[in-house]
């Protein structure tokens, strides 16, 4: 049975290193910088995010399942920016049915995203992603069917500047 996601130590401290890499516009990998308006408090709320590429569309899943940054998007209604290097893009997060989404979640659970050495995504998906999931990269599409109704996916799409 999967854990709930709780933030620790070592997740905040890997947030904060990642997210001064990436305002000092250093590129990590396919990390970026999602920024949304809190639902709370109204206020810019940035957070470092995997991006996962799949037939030249991107989209974001959230493997810790249902959590702030998801709430957020939601209560903004998809709207933010993604920061990479020195550029920053809105865009407008789509979230998609149980079926499209466990297609992209099986995927990206497989093959990680782009840019990211097999040998670290692996490490990385066995000690900090698989325990919070109630399935493992061999799992039936059924599984996963199940599994993307506590863990979003999303389309990202850019919206053009007017």
């Amino acid at each position: 049975m999967a854990k709930q996601y709780r933030v620790g130590t070592f997740e905040r401290i890997n947030n904060a290193m990642i997210a001064s890499l990436l305002h000092l516009g250093i590129k990590i990998w396919s990390f970026s910088l999602l920024t949304v308006r809190g639902r709370k408090s109204g206020k810019p709320i940035q957070t470092p995010v995997a991006i996962f590429v799949q037939d030249q569309k991107r989209y974001l899943i959230s493997p810790y399942g249902v959590v702030n940054w998801v709430r957020n998007l939601r209560a903004a209604a998809g709207v933010a920016t993604l920061t990479r290097g020195r550029r920053t893009e809105k865009i407008c997060a789509i979230e998609l049915s149980k079926d499209t989404a466990a297609l992209i979640f099986r995927d990206a659970l497989r093959s990680g995203p782009p840019g990211i050495p097999a040998v670290i995504f692996r490490v990385y998906r066995a000690l900090f992603v698989l325990p919070y999931l109630g399935v493992t990269e061999n799992a039936s599409l059924e599984e996963f069917e199940r599994e993307v109704l506590t863990h979003p996916v999303f389309l990202l799409e850019s919206v053009a500047e007017q």
